[in-house]
């Protein structure tokens, strides 16, 4: 069974910084192009930051280009994301997903609906 499980969120400041962290279980990321999700209140999940783990190509949209960076660690089977310069409208429920017949920019921005595993994800708040 695939299984996806977010965590590192938290409460931060703006111009702060937090790491989340997707760890898998039940297979192997390494075929997989793993993408960081993100939906605020009143808004539809949008895609943040994927990665292809098989060669490391990523995609990240312009609004976080510059401020959040996406790795992968295979011997943990998990992928990372690195969240700089925080803004408080970064704040919202953060998720990760995988697919395998996509491309990281495919998959942040639009193969993610083909995605039905979503986990609980966890919540990034940036304030003051």
């Amino acid at each position: 069974q695939l299984l996806l499980v977010e965590s590192g969120g938290g409460l931060v400041q703006p111009g702060g910084s937090l790491r989340l962290s997707c760890a898998a279980s039940g297979f192997n990321l390494d075929n997989y192009i793993i993408g960081w999700f993100r939906r605020a209140p009143g808004k539809e999940r949008e895609g943040v930051s994927c990665i292809d783990v098989s060669d490391g190509s990523t995609y990240y949209p312009d609004f976080v280009k510059g401020r959040f960076t996406i790795s992968r660690e295979n011997a943990k089977n998990t992928v990372y994301l690195q969240m700089n310069s925080l803004k408080p409208e970064d704040t919202a429920l953060y998720f990760c997903a995988a697919e395998v017949l996509a491309t990281a920019q495919s998959m942040c921005v639009e193969d993610w609906r083909e995605f039905d595993g979503w986990g609980q994800g966890t919540q990034v708040t940036v304030s003051s």
